[in-house]
């Protein structure tokens, strides 16, 4: 395909998997139980990060880690006992365990008491047309407390060669206003255009067999060979091509 006819069948693609039906199989389905942007943003920030492996095993947990929180993470972060953490010593999902939970409910508390909200972080380092030096800050912020080591992996470093798909994936659920009520354009201070594709196994094989990526493997540069070609087509909003690329790798087995 050459350039246009690649476009006119991505945008297709888009429209076909970029709706509500999508909402029932995907992760992003536990965000969307939420009302309060900060419930929305805390549910969706620690799904995104167990957001690795079989995709019903990902809902599954990430639906009792909002249990866990009594179904009201903000209060919980902001209002918890110490002793209120000890019930999540069992939770686990793959390599995230307890330990690494409890940290991540205290650290979303002191950035919600220090720096106002998760926004206010990835903003004040954001870039005309990237977000990888505000996640690379991010990190920075969210382990500025006392932690375990272990719990540094569960955060991904573009400046480190990471391809960051989960924290990206994060910031499409949260920046991207998509009018069909999927991603949730939350957060006002930041722009689609800014954002970066998450790229996993799924999309990235279908990148390369569309000419989109030449990179063998999933790291930051490849990342930024698929940012440069989906800027190509569109600009203002190149991770709509997200829903495309994984849809045919998911669904349709491209």
């Amino acid at each position: 395909m050459n350039q246009n006819d690649l476009k006119e069948f991505l945008d297709a693609k888009v429209i076909e998997y970029n709706n509500p039906s999508f909402i029932d199989s995907d992760p992003i389905q536990i965000p969307h139980q939420f009302s309060l942007k900060e419930d929305i943003e805390i549910s969706a920030f620690l799904t995104a990060t167990i957001a690795w492996g079989n995709r019903k095993m990902i809902i599954k947990n990430a639906n009792r880690m909002m249990n866990l929180l009594g179904n009201s993470p903000y209060d919980f972060i902001m209002q918890h006992k110490e002793n209120q953490l000890e019930y999540l010593n069992d939770f686990v999902h793959r390599t995230f365990n307890g330990t690494d939970f409890r940290f991540f409910i205290k650290s979303l508390k002191n950035i919600y008491q220090n720096y106002n909200s998760l926004e206010d972080v990835f903003a004040k380092n954001s870039e005309k047309d990237s977000l990888q030096l505000s996640i690379h800050h991010f990190k920075k912020v969210f382990f500025e407390i006392d932690h375990p080591k272990r719990t540094q992996k569960h955060v991904s470093d573009p400046i480190k060669g990471s391809a960051a798909k989960r924290i990206n994936m994060f910031l499409r659920w949260m920046i991207r206003d998509d009018n069909s009520g999927v991603d949730f354009g939350i957060w006002k201070t930041l722009s689609p255009a800014q954002l970066s594709c998450p790229l996993d196994v799924h999309s990235g094989n279908v990148a390369r067999k569309l000419g989109l990526l030449n990179r063998k493997q999933n790291d930051a540069k490849a990342l930024l060979n698929l940012d440069t070609n989906l800027r190509k087509m569109d600009a203002e909003d190149p991770v709509k091509y997200d829903f495309a690329l994984f849809g045919l790798g998911v669904f349709e087995k491209f």
